[in-house]
């Protein structure tokens, strides 16, 4: 089956597109703020301040937010979320001098946050069955960057015409269309969590799960230090486009990884694929250390996102298989979680070495990172609990 037949299966259009403006402002919101904040004087430390009570509401939201749509369904709770995540946006736009207000509207905004990755990656099952979920998650792999490219445009694009605030409001428009685009559609409305036995731990319970999350942290780590080296290697070299230039390029070979993954059947085991891809990705961002001149830095850029997509298919597929019943939604939540608390290390981490020593050294810091995640990674893959479940196809009493 191809992307295009995948495409025109009932309600996959409406899932995803729903899906992915919903999360544009995922990809909108930190920048928007930033941008409104300074249109009013406001000091970098506390913007520094307020892009961080985003990010960690945003990180220990998700998961209580994947918990409730297991037990109660998709619908009530991507609502509810979608108005409350869009006040937060509201206030921070209407009230950008009054500091108590705006750090008070980003934790409601990233606490709020509707989780629209985790159900769209719940629904794919039953949107186009066990035998092609690997081509789903590698669309939705795929598409997630477009979510990273087109996000920041559509910021850039409404300052220029209008005050910052309004790109928050965009932003609050669009988490509530994507929401209500995808969770009145019809199988997101019947979408239910299978029943299991109740354990305040949830998904984490699960020790392959744990070691699985550490190990993509450790890539999330590398992501969030290129975010900060590729400015510090712009700014000593002459590359057309600035970071944003190898930022795309990243963006790029991830949407080429995905499509590349999907359309192909892989005979190697799906626990062995993670650690091939993790080395993979090590490999290419310890050659970001290098610092190469521009014109080697391009392609390397390029190949630190070839790897990451498959690598993301491959945990979709293990998330979804290793979850115990019931817990499906907030296990890829928790997936998220632990990306995006690896990215926030990753971008500090890469901060505090590149001003002591250099961009290069703190290229390898994270690549580093990246290398220990791929070690949980291998940990994983030897687990008894991962092969057994590797074993048997993904949602199945087996997986279970």
């Amino acid at each position: 089956m191809t992307y295009l037949e995948l495409l025109g299966r009932p309600s996959v259009v409406r899932a995803l597109g729903g899906s992915l403006i919903g999360r544009l402002p995922t990809a909108m919101t930190a920048l928007a703020m930033t941008l409104a904040l300074r249109a009013h004087g406001t000091d970098y430390r506390f913007i520094g301040a307020a892009t961080g009570v985003l990010t960690v509401s945003l990180a220990v939201g998700g998961p209580v937010l994947g918990r409730m749509v297991d037990r109660w369904g998709q619908t009530k709770v991507l609502v509810i979320s979608a108005l409350l995540s869009c006040a937060g946006m509201l206030l921070i736009a209407l009230m950008p001098g009054n500091r108590p207000l705006v750090l008070a509207g980003a934790a409601v905004c990233g606490a709020a946050t509707p989780p629209l990755e985790p159900c769209l990656r719940a629904l794919w099952p039953a949107l186009v069955g066990e035998d092609r979920l690997q081509q789903a998650y590698s669309l939705d792999a795929g598409a997630q960057e477009l979510v990273f490219i087109c996000g920041p445009m559509l910021v850039a694009g409404t300052v220029a015409l209008a005050p910052p605030e309004l790109a928050l409001c965009l932003s609050a428009l669009l988490c509530l269309s994507g929401v209500l685009i995808m969770a009145t559609s019809r199988p997101s409305r019947q979408w239910r969590g299978e029943a299991g036995s109740r354990d305040w731990r949830g998904p984490l319970r699960s020790r392959a799960l744990l070691v699985l999350y550490l190990g993509l942290a450790g890539a999330g780590t590398a992501i969030g230090g290129l975010n900060i080296v590729a400015v510090a290697y712009a700014e000593e070299h002459t590359v057309p486009g600035g970071a944003g230039t190898l930022l795309a390029l990243s963006a790029a070979g991830a949407l080429a990884g995905a499509v590349t993954y999907g359309g192909r059947t892989w005979r190697m085991a799906p626990t062995k694929q993670m650690v091939v891809f993790g080395a993979g990705l090590s490999a290419a961002y310890l050659l970001v250390a290098t610092m190469a001149p521009p014109w080697g830095m391009m392609p390397i850029a390029v190949a630190t996102g070839v790897f990451l997509s498959p690598l993301l298919v491959v945990s979709f597929t293990l998330v979804d298989a290793l979850a115990p019943a019931g817990t499906v939604t907030e296990a890829f939540a928790w997936l998220i979680t632990l990306m995006t608390t690896g990215t926030a290390l990753g971008s500090a981490l890469a901060g505090t070495v590149l001003e002591t020593v250099g961009a290069g050294t703190a290229a390898a810091c994270t690549a580093l990172a990246a290398l220990l995640g791929t070690g949980f990674l291998l940990l994983c893959h030897r687990l008894p609990e991962t092969r057994q479940t590797a074993a048997a196809p993904a949602s199945s009493p087996a997986a279970r």
